[in-house]
């Protein structure tokens, strides 16, 4: 078996007195797609955001081939680049065209030439059917392109693991499908990923790995084809059962 490409050692984070994450253990191995899922306040995208170190962890360690994140300035910008983020909000650069925004990383932070950095951004938007938009400013895109230019962005940068942090909580239930579709599409290249999600049918069918959370602990970390069918604690049928139900 390969060596994981980030580890996650007894991550604790509290805001106040308030513990929002209590030891959290878990690995990601190249190619696998990791599914979070639990009730709104259990502790998802917090875990998401302290991998990225856009939270600080109160204490544990994020490790990355077996080294640990240190909360730098340019040591983080290296693991951001390689351990990239999409956002429920988009985060696209307003005032510059996909294309520029698609661009923007690849110059700042990897400094990489001019004739790469365009190269990678309509290589990346057209993988997310986005090529035809390149001159559009992100006020002129529906919430599903924004999301897919997010995308693309991220995958400019040529990252090893990608995080989504409820990439379709924001969208249009006629955009979810959109974004979806071109996770799923990722998922089958075999990009490493690690996605919060309330879309429980493709947890159930795109994930390696599904993850249950509830109230700051990982409850539950198996194969979805277990997970969903025949979970092994309360919480997570109880959970289960809800959403079925709805």
């Amino acid at each position: 078996m390969s060596e994981p490409i980030i580890k996650v050692e007894n991550l604790r984070k509290s805001f106040g007195d308030h513990e929002v994450l209590k030891k959290i253990d878990f690995e990601i191995r190249k190619g696998e797609v990791i599914c979070i899922i639990g009730s709104s306040g259990s502790g998802k995208s917090t875990l998401l955001r302290c991998i990225n170190h856009l939270e600080k962890p109160t204490s544990g360690e994020i490790l990355f081939h077996n080294v640990a994140v240190k909360n730098t300035g340019h040591s983080l910008s290296e693991y951001r680049a390689k351990v990239g983020m999409v956002f429920q909000s988009f985060n696209l650069f307003n005032n510059m065209t996909v294309f520029d925004n698609c661009q923007s990383g690849t110059r700042k932070v990897l400094h990489l030439d001019k004739d790469e950095c365009k190269s990678r951004a309509i290589t990346h938007l057209k993988q997310v059917g986005m090529a035809p938009y390149i001159h559009a400013k992100p006020a002129q895109l529906s919430g599903g392109q924004k999301q897919r230019v997010a995308i693309a962005r991220a995958l400019c940068m040529n990252p090893e693991v990608l995080l989504f942090d409820e990439p379709t909580s924001a969208l249009d239930p006629e955009m979810v499908g959109e974004v979806l579709n071109v996770m799923k599409k990722l998922a089958g290249e075999g990009l490493t990923m690690i996605i919060v999600t309330h879309e429980m049918e493709f947890a159930r069918n795109v994930s390696t790995r599904t993850i249950f959370m509830d109230d700051g602990y990982v409850v539950e970390d198996d194969a979805p084809g277990n997970l969903f069918t025949n979970p092994k604690n309360p919480r997570t049928r109880e959970f289960l059962k809800r959403y079925m139900e709805s």
